[in-house]
């Protein structure tokens, strides 16, 4: 029997996908380190359906069709160059090889150029939506040797999730850009779970709210501009309780875990140079968070703010103003992944589909959300978009939603509430329309303690001013006329 597709690794999320694969008509050879494990999953799971076993890697590669196609579903790093090492040798040219992990997207550059020397395919394709998605309907993001997608497209669009009918799946781009757009997508997923947890935070400590109350107030805001699958899965958290009727959320440490996308998503805007804030205020909360027993020293010595019982006169007001704020939090978070996108595509030279990736991220993934679906009509209408705030609709969402914004982030800067993303979410807005900032007063700092130059202002250019050149002022009188060389950090 010959097989249209294999996978490797059996873990939840690819027996998952296999199952789904079959589920379209398809056969899948399934393997695994472990062969017990291969056995357990066709005499269960996989029992009566199109899939069969492999004992070994060359028993895989000799049940597949040509071109073989394989995917690996493996923990990233070291598993995966270990086994393409023991894939190539029983591979021809043409085959293809697909990294469905979390691999970090240097490391799909590398092994995109290995391979094609050696007339192999390489797939790195970003796979979100957990289980379930796995299951039922991913959000894949693709990347790599272009000539291997007419091979993998119907398979990957036809078990992808659907969005208006859609496939959230198409080709991203070359190279490792899958998982970069993947490694993004993280990041964007970090900022709004930060969000939400401040906004929660906020109805909490000031508001008074109950759990039950906060997920009430989430389930509103499902319906509306929010409605998403984090806001959902937030509604459904606040109100489980614990066998003793008293919420489960309640009983969970506060100190977050994470897993390093984030983190390569903020280290990687910042050798960019992209301000992409949001994303590195998230993680930086996580690992605040993590602080626990000095929050808890801190929490006994340091002062703050005391909050009045029953400060909240206008409840709905307040609530109205949150949940603006948290839509425009969400916008300028989204606004600075495409950002960093935009840029990584000019760096690393890759001519990337933006209305695609917004369309991936509009169903079958961890931050799907009903607003994704105008990103994508964005940059349908403009592919070269230089930044979402330039368009219409997010540029009047903001603007509507500034009063709520502002007065949230007050309330909660009053009353010692910490909430870096959505102050950071703010400031970048501030910032980046701001025609002028102080970076004037910066740049002559440098270059008074350090030579390290500046440059006029056009309209002020003057023949002791020139325009256009890099210029050092001797500022005390006494020092040198020898400037410092130029570089970009």
């Amino acid at each position: 029997m010959s097989a249209d597709f294999g996978l490797i690794g059996l873990a939840v999320m690819g027996q998952n996908l296999i199952l789904n694969i079959a589920d379209h008509g398809y056969t899948v050879v399934a393997y695994n380190r472990s062969v017990d494990k291969v056995h357990q999953f066709l005499d269960n799971e996989a029992k009566g359906k199109s899939i069969i076993g492999a004992e070994s890697i060359e028993d895989l590669v000799a049940k597949l069709k040509r071109p073989r196609k394989i995917m690996m579903l493996v923990k990233a790093g070291a598993p995966v160059d270990g086994l393409i090492a023991q894939l190539v040798p029983h591979l021809e040219k043409g085959d293809i090889i697909i990294d469905g992990g979390n691999s970090h997207f240097p490391d799909s550059n590398r092994r995109y150029e290995e391979l094609k020397a050696k007339g192999i395919l390489f797939v790195g394709s970003g796979v979100s939506g957990g289980e379930d998605g796995a299951r039922y309907g991913p959000s894949l993001m693709p990347g790599g040797a272009e000539e291997a997608w007419p091979h993998i497209k119907e398979i990957f669009q036809s078990i992808s999730a659907k969005s208006d009918g859609e496939p959230c799946c198409d080709w991203v781009g070359p190279a490792g850009s899958g998982h970069y757009v993947k490694m993004v997508h993280n990041g964007i997923e970090y900022g709004d779970m930060q969000l939400i947890c401040e906004a929660y935070d906020i109805m909490k400590r000031i508001g008074g709210f109950t759990d039950k109350e906060i997920s009430e107030v989430f389930g509103k805001w499902d319906t509306g501009v929010l409605d998403s699958f984090l806001v959902e899965i937030t509604t459904n958290i606040l109100k489980k309780d614990d066998v003793d009727g008293k919420p489960l959320v309640e009983k969970i440490m506060d100190s977050a875990g994470q897993k390093g996308t984030g983190k390569w998503t903020a280290i990687n805007a910042l050798d960019l140079g992209m301000p992409v804030s949001l994303i590195g205020e998230a993680v930086f909360a996580r690992c605040l968070s993590a602080l626990k027993c000095e929050r808890v020293k801190a929490s006994k010595t340091l002062p703050g703010p005391e909050i009045p019982k029953d400060l909240i006169k206008d409840r709905q007001q307040f609530i109205d103003d949150l949940e603006q704020a948290l839509y425009a939090s969400k916008i300028i978070s989204y606004a600075q992944g495409f950002m960093l996108i935009r840029e990584a595509a000019k760096t690393y030279g890759w001519k990337l589909n933006n209305p695609a990736i917004a369309l991936m991220w509009r169903g079958g993934c961890i931050i799907r959300s009903v607003f994704l679906g105008e990103i994508t009509k964005a940059y349908r209408e403009n592919p070269d978009l230089e930044n979402l705030l330039f368009h219409k609709f997010f540029k009047d969402a903001v603007t509507k939603a500034q009063g709520g914004w502002r007065r949230s982030l007050a309330l909660a800067a009053t009353y010692g509430i910490p909430s870096p993303a959505f102050a950071t979410a703010l400031s970048f807005y501030d910032g980046y329309r701001s025609e002028r900032l102080p970076a004037n007063l910066l740049q002559a700092q440098r270059d008074y303690f350090g030579a390290h130059t500046f440059r006029v202002l056009p309209e002020c250019a003057s023949d002791s001013l020139p325009k256009d050149k890099d210029i050092h002022i001797n500022w005390t009188g006494h020092g040198g006329n020898v400037s410092s060389t130029t570089y970009d950090a």
